[in-house]
């Protein structure tokens, strides 16, 4: 049985990092690394968990300052997103272990949480989900979406008090509440603190309405004796420090073979959708749903030889599956005659993926902006992008920029977005971004 010192040997051989970040999808784990980007720290993704910890990193390099590994478990079993969480803690150790999670609390919460906090061996995990950038803000201990509570904001949502969401946890919990955290990082430690000395490990929901509260939470949980597990969206990481000397990715130099920018908008959210037609009509490619379905290589392909022509020539393209409901619905349709278990969220994401493999092969466009995490994984991992470096910038909060690092498409730049956030022009100004 191997033991924890030969682990932390073996973590060491490989470059331990200053600190983890496990997050459950893609565009998560893009955002909430940015959070430690932004502030000069080098943070790479890697899109895969080790299957034991012996292994080393998954087709990707570890020797990051800060590593973030996306577990892409938020659709997975509970029983099988936590065997991930604790994989991913185990074979990349570090002093300093953030578990990131949805800033709407979709996808198996609690049970990461849990394995988490059992795999670190912290005392606390301090959670606080809020990003006030994006509208979500917890206050009174309830989660709330632009002012909305979280189980009336249409995202699947039953619960919107964290004390009763978290009530599922094998762990005891705990509540800061505004007032102390308006009362500053000292008065949030002293809180943290008590709660530190019992004698199992506790979950601290922390109400957060301001990127202030959301510095007060780190900064009180940053003095405590030993390190807490850290738990939070986007929003908390950008406050966490990290100690160690910061390790920036090697810089890389632009491809002149490479030019355009190519957009894949997966998502249905109708605020991708109103974003979607802020974008010049002549510049999107848009598949027909019912073919996406029944045929999605045939339709994939035949989209890219549209985006490759668009490229040449306006140098950007979007492509599309849905540019309103009606797409959606038919899309539906048009799954229902296919055979049990496959679902049309499932083959349009195939049929977008493979044209933007096609496209990228043809037209190598030195960008990618792309919307939805189950199609930012699926366009990835069509073109082998197994790891990718944040470069610190963003577009908008929530919407940063990474570079891929490996695969047919290394070096280009890449934009990720969630589905649910952004401004109606955020679509076309990932797109201006990276076309600069």
């Amino acid at each position: 049985m191997q033991t924890d010192a030969t682990k932390y040997e073996r973590a060491e051989a490989r470059a331990m990092p200053n600190a983890l970040v496990v997050a459950d999808d893609l565009t998560g784990a893009m955002d909430t690394g940015h959070g430690f980007a932004a502030r000069g720290r080098g943070v790479r993704v890697r899109r895969s968990v080790a299957d034991t910890a012996d292994a080393t990193a998954a087709d990707g390099p570890v020797d990051a300052d800060v590593l973030v590994v996306d577990t892409d478990s938020r659709d997975a079993g509970p029983s099988a997103a936590a065997a991930a969480v604790a994989r991913a803690v185990e074979t990349d150790p570090a002093e300093l272990v953030y578990k990131k999670v949805d800033s709407t609390l979709r996808g198996n919460v609690v049970a990461e949480v849990d394995a988490a906090l059992a795999a670190t061996g912290a005392g606390l995990a301090v959670v606080a989900p809020a990003f006030p950038a994006t509208g979500r803000t917890t206050e009174g201990g309830r989660h709330l979406v632009e002012g909305t509570p979280l189980a009336e904001a249409g995202y699947g949502v039953a619960e919107s008090d964290l004390r009763e969401y978290f009530a599922a946890s094998e762990y005891p919990l705990a509540h800061v509440d505004t007032g102390t955290v308006e009362a500053g990082a000292a008065t949030v430690a002293e809180r943290l603190a008590d709660r530190a000395e019992s004698e199992r490990p506790t979950l601290v929901v922390c109400d957060a309405r301001t990127d202030d509260h959301l510095a007060a939470v780190a900064a009180g949980a940053a003095s405590l004796t030993e390190p807490p597990l850290y738990v939070g969206s986007g929003g908390l990481a950008a406050h966490v420090d990290v100690s160690g000397e910061p390790t920036a990715p090697p810089e890389a130099s632009p491809d002149p073979r490479r030019s355009g920018v190519l957009g894949v908008v997966g998502s249905v959210n109708e605020r991708t959708l109103a974003q979607l037609a802020a974008v010049d009509d002549e510049a999107v490619v848009a598949i027909d749903p019912a073919a996406a379905v029944t045929d999605p290589e045939g339709a994939g392909r035949a989209a890219a030889e549209s985006l490759a022509a668009l490229l040449e020539w306006r140098g950007r393209a979007v492509v599309t599956a849905a540019t309103g409901p009606g797409d959606v619905a038919a899309a539906e349709r048009a799954a229902a005659d296919l055979a049990e278990g496959a679902t049309a969220a499932d083959r349009v994401v195939a049929a977008l993926a493979t044209a933007a493999r096609t496209a990228v092969d043809d037209a190598a466009p030195r960008g990618l902006v792309l919307t939805g995490g189950d199609t930012a994984g699926a366009v990835l991992d069509a073109v082998d992008a197994e790891t990718l470096a944040l470069t610190g910038e963003s577009v908008a909060a929530g919407v940063p920029e990474g570079r891929i690092e490996t695969g047919p498409a290394a070096g280009t730049r890449v934009v990720t977005k969630a589905g649910g956030f952004g401004t109606e022009r955020v679509i076309l100004n990932c797109l201006d971004a990276l076309g600069r």
